[in-house]
Formats: C-alpha cells, sequence, structure tokens
C-alpha cells in the first residue's frame, strides 16, 4: 500500500513535486509602458496603462485602462512623462512595479 501511495506524488516525467518546483528557474519580468498621471505619493509615480481588446461579439477595439502604482527611487517621473516600468518583489500594499526609464518627457 505505501508503495502506490508514493507513486501518485511522482508526475508523468517521474519526478517528485519537491523536484519540479526546484528545477524552475525565475521567469524574465514583465515591462509595460505608460503615462505618469500622479507623483504625489514620494517615491512613487502613478501610471496609466491603455490596452485594446477586441470586442468578442461586435469585433470592436475597445481601450481598456489600469493604474499602476510603480516605485521612483530618484523622483525622475514628473506627470504627463511616458515611462517603462517593470515588475518587482512587492515593495508595499499597492507598489508591485518599479520605474526603468524615462521614455519621453511631457
Amino acid at each position: 500500500m505505501s508503495d502506490d501511495t508514493t507513486n501518485e506524488t511522482e508526475s508523468v516525467s517521474g519526478k517528485s513535486r519537491e523536484r519540479q518546483y526546484a528545477d524552475r528557474t525565475q521567469g524574465a519580468r514583465r515591462t509595460v509602458r505608460g503615462v505618469v498621471t500622479s507623483t504625489s505619493p514620494s517615491k512613487t509615480a502613478i501610471v496609466s496603462i491603455e490596452r485594446r481588446i477586441k470586442h468578442k461579439k461586435y469585433g470592436k477595439y475597445i481601450r481598456q485602462h489600469r493604474k499602476i502604482y510603480a516605485h521612483d527611487e530618484k523622483s525622475e517621473a514628473k506627470v504627463g512623462d511616458f515611462v517603462a516600468v517593470e515588475e518587482c518583489r512587492p515593495m508595499s500594499k499597492l507598489k508591485r512595479f518599479r520605474l526603468v526609464s524615462v521614455l519621453r518627457q511631457a
């Protein structure tokens, strides 16, 4: 009976679950671009990310906006700047991105 339970934890490739997770490497961090809408919290830039999706039924492209809180260590971003932000570890309750560069100044 005990042999059956050990076989259940093994995957198709024969590795145990622990080894599968240990073999994973850290994936590439997602980089997105957007416009800075606010810089009022210190060392933080609020970036608006726009993406276009196609409506399933009608086929029209719809603009969707998402607000991202990005860590700006040097406070170099100004309102209206077009910036690139990158995913990182959680900096605070809301901040999950960090400012990479200012692509175009306002």
